[in-house]
């Protein structure tokens, strides 16, 4: 799959998100890369790059005060799709990239709505997303 097919299916996966957190996103920058950084793999503490297939870096949303960003020139929070182990993680197959990209879409943007990772995975063990 190539970069522009890749961005494309980011891109729906952002689409599907329902508009009342879209308009909720505010500086967060979505970008896609192949793999992540030796600087992002160690402050996650993981080695292998194909483990990890997005992340989000930034301040969460319910812990940012007041005046966060006036005045301040604050950087846009990033959330990074990673491609290549988003391809090794489907295996080949386009409808489970698709679904993979959606998922994990959806998984970063909760969390700068300060989701973490132990409870957006009880969440998706029982089929809720973070909408619900």
């Amino acid at each position: 799959m190539d970069d522009e097919e890749f961005e494309r299916l980011v891109a729906e996966g952002i689409d599907g998100i329902p508009e009342r957190f879209l308009q909720r996103l505010d500086n967060v920058a979505i970008v896609v890369a192949d793999l992540p950084s030796e600087e992002q793999l160690g402050q996650q503490g993981i080695e292998d790059p194909y483990e990890l297939l997005g992340l989000y870096e930034g301040v969460p949303a319910t812990v940012r005060g007041e005046g966060y960003g006036i005045g301040d020139m604050v950087l846009p929070d990033k959330i990074t799709i990673f491609k290549l182990p988003t391809l090794d993680e489907a295996g080949g197959d386009p409808k489970e990239v698709r679904k993979i990209v959606r998922d994990t879409v959806w998984h970063e943007i909760a969390h700068h709505f300060g989701y973490d990772d132990k409870e957006l995975h009880e969440r998706e063990d029982t089929g809720k997303n973070f909408s619900q």
